[in-house]
């Protein structure tokens, strides 16, 4: 049975009309945009303890105390701010007549689109509450990105999705995948990308958030999740601005570990190569979504998530970053990484995935120009591959870019690309790390 989508004002209306929930607004960034659909539903004085905006960076500080990075719109922003509000609800709102309240509070800190338009919009939105007066509090937050070209629109993004967040905090949290989907109801395709979230608190006692982050790639909320060494949500910008990124890829199918042997001569080769500075690699180990490989843009829907979410955590347990994605080409990872502006990016994928690009049988019509937007999506981000040689079974022979299979029409651009250093093989490995494809 399809499910009811109440509009903004009708579940700002509802919360307000709740005699149960209580708390305060605190928004830094885009204005009081949240607040604002509260206000204007009506009976707000029945939901809104207070509301702030301290846009001041001076009056911010303290407030919550100064960031020791200077970044104001960041994680440890948001949750300085919901301890902040949460802690003053309870000092403050005691006795009979709050005996009966679950306390909320609610905080965002947000860069909308600049006036010469030279900024990328993101924020982070959060929430702490109670589900039982004076229970212990449960959190959400999650990071965004707002992809409207206009500020008013995504000032309004912004104000929907607040209250979707507080709607689904106090009516969807039994329900994580719900709670979710709930968070783009009333939004427009488009408009907003989450691209991290998590949750604790005894509301969440069974809940795992290497599974909800997945979620949000299977619901098309965002194309890929990174999680550190101790298995837990980062945005990629906060892990990979200017670092040099040399990355494994794996399907989450695969029972054996990847070939950590031919992976760590390709780390040599890219940390020499490329002149990386000590302690700027950021080695990353990548688990697709799918197993093989295909043209197709979305995420399949028959996806087990929990055996991705357990390839995911056994991956993190290595000791290395691991992201999640969709990316069935590697020009789609090398896009999604140049949002993070790394300085360099190196990739180890097996020749196998180079021999099936470089084959226009593969592809359909307009393979030339599919394979120069592949190119140009690649290696104007400073990207270079490693490829893998494997055994081919029929020939006994080891495949590696000098003898892989070429189509006529992709050798000139393949040779281009070797010259050049584009791609290159990975050296110096033993026979017995080569395995047959």
């Amino acid at each position: 049975m399809e499910r009811e989508i109440l509009d903004t004002k009708r579940k700002a209306l509802k919360i307000n009309l709740n005699e149960h929930i209580y708390g305060t607004f605190a928004e830094i960034g885009a204005g009081q945009e949240v607040a604002r659909n509260f206000f204007t539903a009506g009976a707000a004085s029945g939901t809104v303890a207070k509301t702030m905006s301290a846009y001041d960076m001076t009056f911010s500080d303290a407030i919550y105390g100064a960031e020791a990075s200077g970044r104001y719109v960041s994680q440890n922003r948001l949750l300085r701010m919901l301890d902040h509000e949460f802690g003053l609800l309870n000092e403050r709102l005691s006795g009979e007549k709050y005996d009966s309240r679950t306390f909320f509070a609610f905080a965002d800190t947000v860069t909308t689109l600049n006036f010469k338009r030279t900024n990328e919009p993101h924020g982070w939105v959060g929430i702490r509450f109670q589900t039982t007066p004076g229970g212990l509090p449960n959190e959400i937050f999650f990071h965004v990105r707002l992809l409207d070209t206009d500020v008013n629109m995504q000032q309004r993004v912004l104000g929907i999705i607040g209250v979707n967040l507080v709607y689904a905090a106090f009516y969807h949290h039994g329900d994580p995948k719900l709670m979710i989907e709930s968070l783009a109801d009333n939004l427009t395709v488009g408009s907003v990308e989450i691209d991290l979230i998590s949750v604790k608190g005894p509301a969440f006692g069974e809940v795992n958030n290497t599974l909800l982050n997945l979620y949000l790639i299977m619901k098309d909320f965002s194309a890929a999740a990174i999680f550190d060494e101790d298995g837990h949500p980062r945005q990629a910008k906060d892990l990979l601005y200017k670092k040099d990124i040399m990355i494994l890829r794996t399907k989450y199918g695969q029972k054996s570990n990847p070939n950590f042997n031919l992976f760590n001569k390709a780390t040599e080769q890219f940390t020499r190569t490329n002149n990386v500075e000590p302690g700027n690699l950021s080695v990353m180990i990548e688990v697709l979504l799918t197993n093989v490989l295909t043209d197709e843009q979305e995420t399949p829907d028959d996806i087990d998530l929990e055996a991705v979410a357990k390839r995911a955590e056994d991956m993190c347990k290595t000791g290395n970053l691991v992201i999640v994605s969709n990316f069935t080409r590697h020009n789609r990872l090398a896009k999604y990484l140049g949002r993070c502006k790394p300085k360099s990016v190196g990739i180890s994928t097996n020749i196998n995935n180079l021999k099936f690009v470089f084959n226009s049988k593969n592809f359909g019509e307009n393979y030339s120009s599919q394979l120069l937007a592949y190119v140009s999506d690649m290696f104007t981000q400073n990207v270079k591959l490693f490829a893998y040689p494997f055994m081919d079974k029929k020939s006994n022979t080891v495949i590696s870019t000098a003898n892989m299979p070429v189509t006529a029409d992709a050798k000139p651009l393949f040779e281009f690309l070797l010259i050049n250093g584009y791609i290159t093989d990975i050296k110096d490995y033993s026979e017995e790390d080569v395995k047959t494809a």
